[in-house]
Order: C-alpha cells, then structure tokens, then sequence
C-alpha cells in the first residue's frame, strides 16, 4: 500500500471508485498487524484503491472525520464516507468486508 499525502487523499475520495484508506501512526504496534492484513487484503480485490496515511500529518481531516484511534480504515465512494472500523480482526474479517461493496 502507498503512503498518500493529503492532496492524494482528497483526490482519490471523491471519485466515483471505491477508496479503502488505512490510517495510522508509525509507532503504533497494532497498526503494523493491521497494514500486513490490509496489504494481504488488497490483493483480493485489485479494482479497489487503496492508500493509507499517517494521522498525524492530517490532524485537521482526522478531527473533522472524527478519527478516534488508529488503526482506522475508512471507505469512501463519491467524497462520502461509507464505512469507519477500528476493530480489523482478521484477513477474513476485512475479505467480507471488502466483499460487501464488490460491485457497489
């Protein structure tokens, strides 16, 4: 997964193409289990895209889209936040998850 700047971020967000954006902080540990589901993950389905971001360089978005923790993966479609999950589980988890809007 690509590490995206703010200006990549609000570029791929409004697209009418599903945006799975994973966000995080670098010393957090949970956060790098989570980034190694997520780049197992994204291999399942290549028409997504996928990017994440560290929170810390976009306090001003995290606040505004109520980021309470990290790891937090945020899907969006068309600008508008379809779905916020802090709890990654497992790859099976975030497969049916990811599956849910497979040709949404």
């Amino acid at each position: 997964m690509k590490d995206w700047t703010k200006n990549q971020l609000i570029q791929e967000i409004n697209t009418d193409k599903l945006t799975v954006v994973y966000f995080y902080t670098p010393m957090c540990g949970t956060c790098q289990v989570a980034k190694r589901m997520m780049d197992v993950t994204k291999e399942l389905f290549p028409h997504f895209t996928f990017g994440m971001l560290d929170v810390n360089y976009i306090q001003d978005l995290a606040m505004q889209w109520e980021i309470e923790s990290v790891p937090c993966l945020m899907i969006f479609k068309n600008g508008e936040i379809k779905e916020k999950i802090y709890a990654f589980r497992s790859v099976e988890y975030l497969y049916g998850l990811f599956k849910e809007y497979d040709g949404k």
